[in-house]
């Protein structure tokens, strides 16, 4: 139960409130006390009927303007946000006496150095981390914040330390100890790259391998230039991301970004979405591309786009103009294009897929995003770095990757790519079940071999039940990407009726 009186300040005031307390044989567990004048009181629940008798007795007291009844005293809040705010920090924090000695260390610390809490209370902080003396700084005559690189074991840390100074009678201040904060190398170089621009550019895309490497250097050269650009790569390579970045960093960045996946577009409204629709000299619909005035168009998955619409995406990259759908004026907007795709695109122009002069256009700089499997350097970097950023994003304490798990993931071969590990590893942090190291079994990959795929060791049916398992999953990861049959149909190379047959024969629809 708890109360809050409104009152004026008055000495003895709190002592008439503990005489009616008493009077009713209530005990006070706390009180709180504001100089906005009010008073809080905490003690054991009561019934109604003392409580309404109780009230009408405090508001008789001399001083006393209401009483009412509240969920929670101010003390409580505060003491509950700084807990809610330490437990979710990553970064590791550790309150400490006069002498150096932990009073409060927050989940992240304890993380750090592999204990406990109730293993490292009142112990000196000096036990665990080098590279500076705690104990010698609280006693210097002058206490004031400092920065050091200091040591848990092998890892390196930044520690932060400010003196916790509290106000004593004679206006003077007391020292009370410190407040450390520990951040690792990963943290402070994201709080840098914030710091420096709210337009990232690269500074997101890590980069450890020397393919890698070369590749960023090549699109920080490209993002400069106002040609258009092909981004090549296997899926979940990170081609989108690639583009945003050298959007980012190119003299476009004030601008939109505009991204379109032309296998989601339908054909019979690609044509409408990219380029607008009028009629009777009336603007019915802007465009994507007007859309992006000044900006940055990206086509994903251009090798998808319908025939119609690549003759149109020709000609704006030819004469710099298009017209709307129903449209009779030229429109001409002010946009770079960046392309993608996951298909070999000079075989589809010889397969008369895609327009060869359309190819050429949109080829004029390019690179290419390895595979992940053939940069397993970056793996571990990357899955530590996706680690950290979900274990802030959901408040889960950070961990470490087991060294099973670590070998684990050099060596599987990752057809997902980038967006594979880094679902995986959201996957394996929201489900936490409490464990101090991300293992194997919490990743729930399928097992893959290069050269044959995915394998289940625990099949069991014929082949021709394994054919047609394979067939209508194929079908239904691709439905949503090509929602007609024709498109469907053009993308798997098979006439339209087979197709619709195969998706009425697998119960596979729109929904």
């Amino acid at each position: 139960m708890r109360l809050e009186i409104s009152c004026q300040d008055r000495v003895g005031l709190a002592k008439d409130i503990l005489i009616v307390l008493e009077t009713y044989g209530i005990n006070l567990m706390s009180i709180d006390a504001s100089n906005k004048g009010f008073f809080y009181l905490q003690f054991a629940d009561i019934s109604f009927d003392v409580l309404s008798a109780l009230m009408p007795q405090i508001r008789k007291i001399e001083a006393v303007y209401d009483v009412r009844t509240v969920a929670f005293m101010p003390s409580e809040q505060e003491h509950y946000a700084l807990k809610t705010l330490l437990k979710t920090l990553p970064d590791g924090v550790f309150s400490l006496d006069a002498k150096g000695r932990i009073r409060i260390a927050n989940d992240a610390a304890q993380f750090m150095l592999g204990m406990q809490v109730h293993e490292i209370l009142d112990e000196p902080l000096n036990h665990w981390v080098q590279g500076f003396n705690f104990g010698r700084w609280l006693g210097e005559p002058q206490l004031l914040p400092q920065s050091a690189r200091v040591r848990i074991g092998t890892s390196e840390y930044l520690a932060e330390m400010l003196p916790v100074m509290l106000p004593d009678d004679e206006e003077g201040e007391i020292r009370a100890g410190a407040v450390v904060m520990l951040k690792s190398p990963a943290r402070v170089g994201q709080q840098f790259n914030a710091l420096q621009s709210q337009n990232k550019g690269f500074a997101n895309v890590l980069a450890v391998s020397e393919r890698m490497q070369q590749v960023l250097k090549q699109a920080e050269r490209m993002a400069q230039l106002d040609a258009p650009l092909l981004i090549t790569g296997e899926t979940g390579t990170g081609k989108e991301m690639m583009a945003r970045a050298c959007h980012d960093a190119s003299m476009r960045r004030e601008k939109p970004f505009v991204a379109i996946n032309c296998a989601a577009i339908p054909d019979s409204a690609v044509e409408e979405e990219l380029f607008g629709y009028a009629s009777q000299g009336q603007l019915i619909k802007r465009g994507f591309f007007e859309e992006a005035q000044g900006g940055t168009v990206f086509l994903d998955e251009v090798a998808e786009m319908s025939s119609a619409a690549q003759v149109k995406l020709l000609r704006l990259l030819q004469d710099g103009s298009f017209r709307r759908v129903g449209g009779e004026e030229d429109v001409r907007p002010d946009v770079r294009i960046i392309c993608s795709t996951q298909e070999d695109l000079p075989a589809r122009c010889q397969q008369g897929l895609f327009r060869d002069d359309l190819y050429h256009r949109i080829h004029v700089l390019a690179f290419h995003l390895p595979a992940l499997r053939e940069r397993k350097v970056d793996i571990l970097p990357l899955a530590e770095m996706f680690l950290a950023h979900y274990c802030a994003q959901l408040s889960c304490p950070v961990r470490r990757i087991s060294p099973k798990c670590r070998s684990f993931m050099q060596s599987y071969a990752w057809p997902g790519n980038v967006r594979q590990l880094k679902n995986a590893i959201f996957r394996a942090v929201s489900m936490w079940d409490g464990a101090g190291e991300l293992s194997v079994e919490q990743l729930k990959l399928p097992n893959h071999d290069e050269a044959q795929g995915y394998v289940d060791a625990q099949f069991d049916g014929t082949l021709e039940q394994a054919m047609k398992q394979y067939e209508a999953n194929l079908l239904r990861r691709l439905y949503p990407a090509y929602p007609s049959t024709r498109q469907l149909a053009k993308k798997l190379g098979v006439s339209h009726t087979a197709i619709a047959n195969k998706l009425r024969d697998y119960g596979i629809n729109k929904e």
